[in-house]
């Protein structure tokens, strides 16, 4: 069972200024764990990117003379489904739609949530409270059931499944910007700021935001992994990838209705699944330990 991160805390000034980017990659290099997963999803990613280059046959193409083909098939190397499918190329594309859908959840989630966690942990009082109490109502529901509920008004496609993971983590990524905010408010630099007579906006963007960039990117790093599993698990309940699009949720649902006579229809996009998210998580820790001081 996946646990979600929690934001860091920001470390101040000193945790972005004082790290030059080639001194944390020559950390992260140094870490054999944090490399195992950056090669994960660095393998991950180029399988993605390489997709249409490869020598794959077309993931949508059907030949039913073949269905349920074992692994190491001729012209099959990990078998095909239900529908005669290569195996393979429905998962090296379903890479590109589970990465695609995740990082663009992680990233629509977290503008949203820090417009609200910012606003509301900046200005204070009453605009704090609404904005928090409406992001309270959101967290009164279980995320997975929202995003179903969300889904089911706008409609099944992957589009849909994206804003509605996307919606239902605005919340965590709200709670985590204010919660940093609020430690860094009411800093001597914040201050020093607006002594200069620095109007609002610039000091968030200059001064307030740098300060917690390194704290933020941890925390998506290590949460992509989840919007992908939230993501395959709406495909796989059939209101998120539609017949015939590759997606390794949608692969797993195709695969449940033969697990006892071809495992490998459900166990190869299971494995992808378990793999991403493995990298990312294992990714994102070593980034708590090399931008987050106070992780050691």
């Amino acid at each position: 069972m996946l646990e979600r991160a929690e934001v860091p805390s920001a470390a101040g000034p000193a945790a972005v200024t004082g790290r030059p980017v080639a001194r944390a990659l020559g950390r992260l290099r140094q870490n054999r764990v944090a490399m195992v997963g950056a090669l994960i999803v660095a393998g991950m990613v180029a399988l993605g990117l390489a997709a249409p280059v490869l020598p794959l046959a077309p993931p949508e193409q059907t030949h039913l003379g073949h269905r349920l083909a074992p692994p190491l098939s001729p012209g099959y190397l990990l078998g095909s489904d239900h529908l005669g499918r290569d195996v393979l190329s429905r998962v090296i594309w379903g890479t590109r739609t589970s990465l695609a859908i995740g990082v663009s959840a992680a990233f629509l989630a977290l503008i949203a949530g820090s417009v609200v966690g910012v606003l509301g942990a900046y200005n204070g009082g009453h605009l704090d409270n609404v904005l928090m109490r409406g992001i309270d109502i959101l967290m009164g529901f279980p995320e997975i059931l929202l995003a179903i509920a969300i889904v089911a008004a706008l409609g099944p496609g992957l589009t849909n499944a994206m804003l509605a993971v996307a919606i239902a983590n605005v919340p965590f990524y709200a709670r985590g910007m204010r919660g940093a905010v609020l430690l860094l408010r009411t800093g001597e630099f914040m201050d020093a700021a607006r002594a200069a007579g620095a109007t609002d906006l610039r000091i968030v963007l200059r001064h307030l935001l740098p300060n917690i960039v390194a704290p933020i990117v941890v925390f998506v790093s290590l949460n992509i992994g989840w919007m992908i599993t939230e993501t395959a698990g709406l495909s796989f309940i059939g209101l998120g990838a539609q017949p015939p699009t590759p997606d390794w949720g949608a692969m797993l649902a195709d695969g449940r209705a033969f697990i006892t006579v071809a495992a490998h229809v459900a166990t190869v996009p299971g494995l992808a699944i378990f793999l991403s998210v493995l990298g990312l998580n294992v990714l994102g820790e070593g980034l708590r330990e090399i931008l987050d001081p106070r992780s050691k």
